[in-house]
């Protein structure tokens, strides 16, 4: 199973490497994910008996981490999704995207966006979960910016990605916690020990943490905006990352994690409030949009909500509606799509005003959309029907709330209804226009697999027997233990099927007098600066203006800034340190008595510091550093450190000729500094010699320990041949770290002799 998840990246980086320009080629990149539905599809039958299949490869087991992976009913239902539909989509794109010269990069990000969404489903460990998670978050952004020439592509996936991004992060930190508790990241093993979790008081911070990431993953409200906006990239990425996978991931960790973290008032109350508000305003804003692309992500933002709805139930009956609505969405949403990719790639607009009367060049598709219409209204013989009858039955069931959970879905079913309608029938009836006339039935790979994907919603739906015991095992895996009831088509007379009736009644009415008409859109992009997406875009406006303000004060070009910064934190962090164990017990009397040497060498160093600050040439500056680097070894020789003294005499001199050679090149002398910005140099720089001044008194009172001494002076002939400890440590001892230094300096030295010998035109310099 290892290598079946993970055989996707070898796919992509083949697909990279090779050239294909042929049409064949494309169609061949789908035998890698039939392969991985064939494969899956044997382990079907011991599943659908309440087998598991688990398969555990170390990989880091210091960190608790391995490749674990877990087959079950849930990932069965969710990995035979991502495979038999990305084998459609596959077949789909090469069709659709046969004329894209980048065709190879996309199926190179779709093998990587199918490998990282098995990964995710099959994972039985939460490390290697989030590993996966956002791997789905970079595929992804590829995916969703895959017209990269399109500035409003590249902004959508920079969006999508920061908010799955950041969603990721929040994720992390809450498996960590989870891990931290439990003493364990196997999911498997934190299952057998679930009220550890909720019964600790960091319990309500784990449910922060990991609902941030799921509802940023599904686009919940307010994070819902970047789905509408991932409506830029291709129809094939719509199709399978926006209606059938992706966004369902945030679905299936909180279901996956539900016998671990549910079935508490706080998980409950916040999944049916965030969910069922997302599942009306995302219903309600459908009703608005006229771009069909718009219409289908508003209502799969709507189903998503309908989704943590469920789970916010928590019924055993909820899970079974759950597992059903997630199957029955995907298959009547990915249909929608790929019909909405065909209706643009041949008409040129997706403007539903515009459209009508498309079953007269475009049959196919015609019968394809009313099909995964029908279903997504829950006409009766449809898979939707059946759905549809299962979430009245649990929100009638869910008491005490049962008449408002049961409004709020009859209103959102009826809106889905009727945003399923004008998607899947309105394009297809009425008058044909003039400029539609000359539309050809595209080639039959991009017409067959919405067909059968429709097709497979009235199938599971006259026959619900076929998908019934896959089913039952996915909500057993959620949770759900006693014997479920069977997906039947009759359930008799009873409110359910009026609430199925009138839901289908009140959705055609609705579509029969309620016409899509721009003027609504207008209406309602007056409040677009209200809404989250334009809240959240401002507060991240506003910080990057903080975050370019600070760049710009702190990172401006000058070094003498940087000096200055450097010296001002190493002060605070000093000073933080000293008075937090302030000691100053300093025995001055114990100290070496200052000699009329040091007075007048340390006279010396203050004039020449006082003339560099105040003179106007250059000349006299560098002459004034020399005194300085000179006095300093004047007093190494008086404490007793002509080694010192010498090395100091050489470097100060050899940077004076490097200063006087490097003044030839030089412009004139600038005086930047005023007198405000000379007082505070000043006093940074009196602030830090009084600060290493006590650190040195500090040092002196220390008991000296001379073990390290001794070593070095012992070894150094034995073990190095030399006399000189110093030179001993600086070669022998310490050669990596001078060799480093050696290194740097080197690449400064080449620095320098490349700007002198840069030469640039007069409109370069300007």
């Amino acid at each position: 199973m290892v290598i079946a998840v993970l055989s996707g990246l070898l796919v992509s980086l083949l697909l990279l490497l090779l050239d294909f320009n042929k049409r064949w080629p494309a169609f061949l990149v789908s035998l890698y994910p039939a392969t991985l539905t064939i494969y899956f599809l044997s382990y079907l039958p011991g599943i659908l008996y309440g087998e598991t299949l688990n398969v555990s490869q170390p990989w880091i087991p210091s960190l608790q981490t391995n490749l674990d992976f877990r087959l079950d009913g849930l990932s069965m239902l969710f990995t035979l999704l991502i495979t038999g539909i990305g084998t459609l989509i596959c077949l789909y794109a090469a069709a659709y995207m046969r004329a894209d010269p980048k065709l190879r990069s996309f199926y190179a990000y779709l093998c990587v966006f199918i490998t990282a969404m098995l990964g995710l489903v099959l994972s039985d460990n939460l490390i290697l979960l989030f590993i996966f998670w956002e791997l789905t978050s970079i595929s992804s952004f590829f995916l969703i910016g895959f017209k990269y020439e399109d500035p409003a592509s590249r902004k959508s996936a920079l969006i999508a990605l920061a908010v799955t991004g950041g969603g990721g992060f929040m994720l992390l930190s809450g498996f960590l916690l989870i891990g931290s508790m439990g003493q364990h990241y196997s999911i498997q093993h934190l299952l057998s020990y679930p009220p550890i979790l909720t019964n600790d008081s960091l319990y309500p911070l784990i449910l922060v943490f990991i609902f941030a990431g799921a509802f940023s993953k599904s686009a919940q409200f307010p994070l819902h905006f970047w789905l509408p906006g991932a409506m830029k990239a291709p129809s094939p990425v719509s199709a399978y990352l926006h209606s059938a996978t992706m966004v369902k991931a945030g679905v299936y960790l909180l279901a996956r994690l539900s016998p671990l973290l549910g079935n508490q008032p706080y998980w409950n109350y916040t999944l049916m409030t965030v969910g069922g508000f997302t599942m009306l305003y995302a219903a309600f804003h459908a009703l608005f949009r006229t771009d069909l692309k718009a219409i289908l992500a508003y209502s799969t933002l709507s189903a998503l909500g309908m989704m943590f709805f469920l789970l916010g139930i928590g019924t055993e009956l909820a899970l079974l509606s759950l597992v059903t609505f997630i199957v029955v969405h995907a298959l009547y949403k990915a249909a929608m799509f790929l019909i909405t990719g065909v209706i643009d790639h041949e008409t040129k607009t997706r403007d539903i005003t515009k459209l009508g009367g498309l079953r007269k060049v475009l049959l196919p598709l015609a019968i394809a959309g009313v099909l995964a219409a029908l279903s997504s209204a829950g006409i009766p013989f449809t898979f939707g029907f059946i759905g549809k009858e299962l979430i009245y039955e649990t929100s009638l069931a869910a008491l005490p709330f049962a008449f408002l959970l049961t409004a709020a879905v009859l209103v959102a079913n009826i809106l889905l209804g009727y945003a399923g309608f004008i998607s899947g029938i309105r394009p297809f009836f009425g008058e044909l226009s003039a400029e539609h006339r000359e539309v050809k039935t595209p080639s039959f790979w991009m017409w067959a697999p919405p067909l059968l994907l429709a097709f497979a919603g009235i199938l599971f739906g006259a026959f619900p027997v076929l998908s019934q015991d896959l089913l039952h095992q996915a909500a057993n895996s959620i949770g759900a233990s006693t014997p479920l009831p069977p997906l039947k088509l009759w359930h008799g007379f009873s409110p359910v099927l009026l609430l199925s009736v009138f839901t289908i009644l009140a959705a055609t009415a609705m579509y029969l007098f309620l016409k899509p008409s721009t003027s609504r859109l207008q209406w309602v992009s007056r409040f677009e600066n209200y809404s989250p997406k334009a809240i959240i875009s401002g507060v991240a406006a506003k910080g990057k203006q903080a975050a370019a303000s600070y760049t710009h004060t702190l990172q401006n070009g000058y070094l003498r800034i940087y000096v200055m910064i450097i010296m001002l934190f190493l002060i605070a962090l000093i000073c933080c340190r000293i008075f937090d164990h302030l000691h100053f017990d300093i025995d001055i009397a114990a100290l070496t008595p200052i000699g009329i040497y040091e007075v007048v060498v340390t006279a010396l160093i203050i004039v020449a510091i006082g003339m560099i600050l105040f003179t106007h040439s250059r000349l006299a500056s560098i002459i004034a550093m020399s005194i300085v680097g000179y006095g300093l070894c004047l007093i190494f020789v008086f404490y007793g450190a002509p080694d010192l003294a010498m090395t100091q005499f050489t470097i100060d001199t050899l940077t004076v000729v490097l200063f006087m050679i490097v003044l030839l090149r030089l412009p004139a002398f600038l005086n930047l500094s005023n007198l405000r910005i000379k007082i505070r140099d000043g006093l940074i720089s009196a602030a830090f010699g009084l600060l290493i001044s006590v650190i040195a008194l500090m040092v002196l009172q220390e008991p000296t320990n001379k073990e390290i001494s001794r070593f070095y002076a012992d070894n150094a002939y034995p073990l190095a041949k030399g006399k000189n400890v110093v030179n001993v440590i600086l070669v022998d001892f310490r050669g990596s770290d001078t060799m480093v230094e050696i290194t740097v300096l080197t690449i400064a030295a080449i620095g320098v002799y490349s700007m002198l010998k840069l030469k640039m035109n007069p409109s370069e310099k300007e």
